[in-house]
């Protein structure tokens, strides 16, 4: 009987084990994403409202529209794998929104929407190919696509931040 319960609860572990494996891309990149977003939000709180215009030249885009070019970007590249934009989100004018408040919110619903979506991409489906119409690729190359395009965007905003006396708050 004890030999019995032993091998039933090594079963259950390894095929615990192998669930907790199952997801472990799409896992792994929420975390790292998720972070990269936090860090984004943190920079978009920490710049004044005033600074929302600022941009470095005429022809390159604002601290604002640069949050919102994130914001858009999470829900495009989350749409080319098959999970529209929730209805309440406007994408012809996610690029208009206006104001500090405003702007944080429509990118943290966008970071909130493809956190909960990329849990979503089956691991099965991961090697299928998708037209990101930038690029063809497969699942796994979009969901990467995602978290490298917010790290790029992180960047950038970093730059804007010391460009205007912005301190990123987790390098105080």
């Amino acid at each position: 009987m004890k030999m019995k319960f032993l091998l039933l609860a090594a079963i259950g572990f390894m095929s615990y084990g192998a669930l907790a494996q199952d997801n472990l891309a799409q896992s792994t990149i929420q975390g790292v994403l998720a972070s990269n977003q936090g860090q984004v939000i943190q920079l978009a709180e920490a710049f004044s409202e005033e600074q929302y215009d600022w941009r470095p030249s005429e022809d390159v885009v604002s601290v604002g529209e640069a949050l919102l070019h994130v914001a858009g970007g999470n829900y495009f590249l989350a749409s080319k794998m098959g999970f529209a934009p929730p209805e309440d989100v406007d994408m012809m004018n996610l690029g208009k929104i206006t104001g500090k408040e405003n702007i944080i919110a429509a990118l943290k619903k966008s970071n909130a929407f493809v956190l909960e979506k990329i849990m979503m991409v089956e691991t099965a489906s991961l090697n299928e190919e998708v037209d990101f119409g930038f690029a063809k690729m497969n699942k796994l190359g979009g969901l990467l696509a995602m978290m490298e395009h917010n790290g790029e965007h992180k960047g950038q905003l970093i730059a804007y931040a010391r460009s205007n006396g912005v301190v990123p708050p987790w390098s105080e």
